[in-house]
């Protein structure tokens, strides 16, 4: 089969790979729907991230079922599934907490820029849809498996919600997706930061009320211009350096939740600030198999359309220009077709 694999900064290349097995008795092999690149991607992309041995790429997956193993009870061949970036057995302590991201079996599920994919845990870890869906509705299925996900969690970890002001720091595909879940859970307003034309229409088209274009210490003035002056009530942060955590962390009011999403690298608290802050900060890596059901519910229902932000579509074996034209910023999120 075609697989993307990295092979170093900037050194994306498609190539023959052999197909995926059933290796555990637990797993389930798809054959891939529609694949894309992640902005996580972009970190070994440009060599901020070690990129080690040559690897396969993508965690964000759609598909139907071809194969499962023989433990296998709730998925079955020929079923159209999304899954989690993160596999996990959706029984354990943490999973019934609502954190299957970090279950006690979890297993990140990579490979998935490719033709077919492996996925462990496959019981726990896919859902299925009731029927096959209609092709128009692939892309947005494919956000649930990450990106709708977890923009989803940054909005429900900063409590947004009636009544509520919510600001997004971040302006790529978790963070437009986290204006479309803080509108869908009832968010008052809606501050998207933005400095690009066109995220800032889609922001808009989501949900958002009011566009912030300046950054840092003047992005919070402007929140706190626009919330008379205490700071929005719920900040999602979404990009993972430390001036946008510091910005999400500021710009939120005494007693508000940030909720952070972006993968962090270099980010350091300082402890005093945060400390007389008081707010409170939640996040990491999305539990997005547990909001699959009711995310993939919304969109066969037609009420959300995450899928618009894909606004670049190549096949496969164009997945360096994909990298590329997310890296210059020429795309919000590429979607591949295997």
């Amino acid at each position: 089969m075609r697989q993307a694999i990295i092979h170093a900064p900037g050194d994306v290349r498609v190539e023959e790979r052999d197909r995926p097995t059933v290796l555990k008795p637990t797993d389930a092999i798809l054959r891939v729907s529609a694949a894309c690149v992640c902005g996580s991607d972009l970190w070994p992309w440009r060599g901020i991230e070690p990129v080690g041995d040559a690897h396969a790429m993508g965690h964000e997956y759609a598909g139907i079922v071809e194969e499962v193993g023989s433990e296998v009870t709730t998925i079955r061949p020929g079923q159209f599934v999304v899954g989690s970036f993160f596999a996990s057995d959706n029984t354990c302590e943490i999973c019934r907490a609502g954190y299957q991201s970090r279950c006690v079996h979890a297993e990140l599920v990579g490979g998935a820029q490719g033709e077919y994919l492996r996925v462990p845990l496959a019981d726990g870890t896919l859902v299925a849809t009731p029927t096959l869906p209609d092709d128009d509705l692939i892309p947005s299925l494919l956000t649930a498996s990450d990106v709708l996900g977890t923009g989803w969690f940054g909005a429900v970890a900063a409590e947004a919600g009636p009544g509520r002001t919510v600001a997004v720091v971040g302006d790529g595909a978790v963070g437009l997706l986290a204006v479309l879940a803080a509108k869908q859970l009832g968010a008052e307003r809606i501050i998207a930061m933005s400095r690009h034309a066109t995220r800032q229409e889609l922001a808009l088209e989501f949900g958002a009320t009011d566009i912030v274009t300046t950054r840092g210490d003047a992005g919070v003035a402007e929140i706190k211009d626009l919330t008379g002056g205490l700071g929005a009530h719920s900040v999602i942060e979404a990009v993972g350096t430390q001036e946008s955590m510091m910005q999400a962390i500021r710009a939120t009011r005494p007693g508000g939740h940030v909720g952070y999403v972006g993968v962090a690298h270099g980010v350091e608290l300082p402890g005093m600030e945060l400390f007389f802050s008081v707010v409170h900060l939640h996040g990491g890596p999305a539990p997005v198999r547990r909001f699959l059901p009711d995310l993939i519910d919304r969109i066969l229902r037609r009420e959300i359309n995450p899928g618009k932000v894909f606004d670049l579509t190549l096949s496969l074996d164009e997945a360096a220009e994909g990298y590329r034209a997310m890296d210059e910023r020429r795309a919000i999120k590429t979607l591949l077709k295997p």
